[in-house]
């Protein structure tokens, strides 16, 4: 038993099926041996979860311990793959002279109104006192990406060495009019950038890594903020890790409020969050937390998942369906290998329903183990990309060539440079945040649960192209018809019908609608829907932010 569990502990997360991520590579027996010695050395520089769970292990019950080996021994070659060492990004912190603006969080904590009742209050929830944010003008004229107003920039928490890096742009339109955008790309541990140079940003970078414009860019009628989050991603830094979505969504409320602050002239706009992937998992706790502060300068008024992991009990069932041919397109994968995966699921569902039950680590963990290697395993070995049922996986461990060129571009020193960017290196993922999520027990954490209370106060759309199988559109379909809330019979009543262009009648999918929630089908994309669809995703987003599906 203890060998299963220790060979457990150290390879787990090999196990782990990432969205946009990199797998992880083997380790030599000598690293696992040094990891192994140094568990117990309180100077080593472990990530946290780890530590904890190392602690823990003696103190599981006899239930939790089986359920641990069990997994352990089906899968012992992922589960001894892994080092958890948690390396801190080398950076280099610009003076304070390289910015043009500093945002002090204590100085917006420390503000105080009277309120109706003739008492002070601060103006501005939230626990901002270790808070601040340094942001450059960017000139467009030194990279090229757009022609319109953009700053970039650090929110700094100082006493917990936690650096984000994120980069705005004005609204091509209206800006002064036009809604704000947040978008968040998902791994976890992925960089929001790779979105901006591959899916919905200004423009994109070609093979001859140059800079090619995008005329659906998201910035066409709203302004977007593209952040790399949590700390350790893209451009951001830290010398310790955040991991898990609740964490990282004290860090998102107050570098919004300090943006917000410093920028007012964006404040009054509509702000809607956005993103994709493990953003399934990212939004619904972010927008809970802004939600949770009634006095905020954050004026949110939706929020968008595009095939997005939310609720893995109802999604896992589906991976089954779309590799094996019923999704709306040719099976992935063989009869054998299809029964395998019905084989398998009811055990699948069993682990999650249990770390549904307790939301605890040691329910959670096993549950993304199992389930990622059973049930998403049998496609990952075909080498079909796991992001598009219709193509091989090509360039690399990552499946796209973009992905290489965009990395490439955004290690550039001119670009560093003109960004002030603080990081020695940037790379597109950073498989230790997967790592420290994963043994968190975030990945199976049922953060669902959080979207009815956000359907009582604003609307929510949930999108996905239809020919993703990671995050496919089947089981977003099943967990949004699912979902209890009070809108639920209304929204299983709610019929489809064709989603077509507005300039030429085309059809690009189905949607339906009830009340607050609404989804949509977006025929022939993959997990990226604006990388496939840029035209289809582009008249989506115009369309939402103007209320078209809001029950008014």
């Amino acid at each position: 038993m203890k060998v299963a569990t220790s060979a457990l502990l150290f390879g787990a997360a090999a196990a782990v099926v990432p969205q946009q991520q990199q797998p992880l590579q083997a380790q030599a027996p000598e690293a696992i041996h040094d990891a192994l010695k140094s568990i117990n050395d309180k100077a080593a520089s472990w990530a946290k979860p780890l530590q904890n769970l190392q602690h823990e292990l003696k103190h599981l019950t006899e239930e939790a311990r089986q359920t641990w080996d069990e997994v352990a021994l089906l899968f012992p070659e992922a589960m001894s793959q892994a080092s958890f060492v948690s390396k801190p990004k080398k950076h280099t912190k610009k003076p304070a002279t390289e910015w043009d603006f500093h945002t002090s969080g204590k100085a917006i904590q420390d503000v105080f109104v009277t309120n109706s009742k003739g008492e002070q209050e601060r103006e501005i929830d939230g626990d901002l006192e270790a808070f601040s944010m340094r942001t450059k003008k960017v000139d467009p004229k030194a990279l090229g990406v757009d022609k319109v107003k953009q700053y970039s920039g650090y929110l700094d928490n100082e006493e917990d060495d936690k650096h984000l890096f994120y980069w705005f742009f004005e609204s091509r339109n209206d800006p002064k009019n036009d809604p704000v955008v947040l978008w968040l790309n998902g791994g976890p541990g992925c960089s929001s950038l790779t979105g901006l140079f591959m899916e919905l940003g200004p423009s994109f970078v070609n093979e001859k890594r140059e800079l090619v414009f995008n005329p659906n860019s998201w910035n066409a009628n709203a302004s977007v903020i593209f952040l790399d989050q949590p700390v350790n991603v893209g451009y951001s830094y830290s010398g310790s890790s955040v991991s898990n979505s609740i964490a990282a969504g004290k860090d998102v409320y107050a570098l919004l409020t300090l943006f917000f602050k410093q920028f007012p002239e964006y404040a009054k706009q509509t702000f809607h969050i956005s993103g994709e992937s493990y953003a399934g998992h990212y939004i619904p706790v972010f927008t809970d937390e802004i939600l949770s502060h009634k006095k905020r300068n954050i004026n949110l008024q939706s929020v968008l998942i595009g095939n997005g992991l939310t609720d893995g009990l109802t999604q896992y069932e589906y991976y089954r369906p779309m590799a094996c041919g019923d999704g709306g397109w040719p099976a992935v994968l063989s009869p054998d290998e299809c029964t395998s995966m019905d084989n398998a699921l009811p055990r699948c569902l069993s682990l999650i329903q249990n770390c549904y039950n307790s939301e605890s680590v040691w329910s959670c963990v096993p549950a993304s183990i199992y389930c990622n290697n059973a049930i998403i395993g049998p496609y990952q070995r075909t080498g079909q990309n796991p992001y598009d049922v219709r193509e091989k996986c090509k360039g690399g461990n990552l499946c796209y060539d973009e992905l290489e060129w965009i990395q490439e571009y955004l290690n550039r020193e001119d670009v560093m440079k003109a960004l002030g960017a603080e990081v020695d290196k940037y790379d597109s993922c950073n498989f230790d945040i997967n790592r420290n999520f994963l043994f968190q027990g975030d990945w199976m954490q049922p953060f669902h649960r959080l979207v009815p209370g956000i359907l009582k106060e604003i609307p929510v759309l949930i999108y996905a192209g239809d020919a993703d199988f990671i995050c496919n559109w089947l089981g977003n379909l099943a967990w949004t018809s699912e979902l209890e809330w009070p809108g639920q019979a209304a929204y299983k009543r709610a019929p489809y019908e064709d989603l077509t262009l507005l300039d030429d009648g085309s059809k690009i999918g189905s949607v339906k609608s009830a009340a607050n929630l609404t989804f949509m089908r977006l025929h022939a994309g993959g997990h990226m829907v604006p990388h496939d669809q840029p035209v289809a995703s582009l008249d989506m987003l115009n369309r939402w932010l103007s209320g078209e599906w809001v029950e008014t």
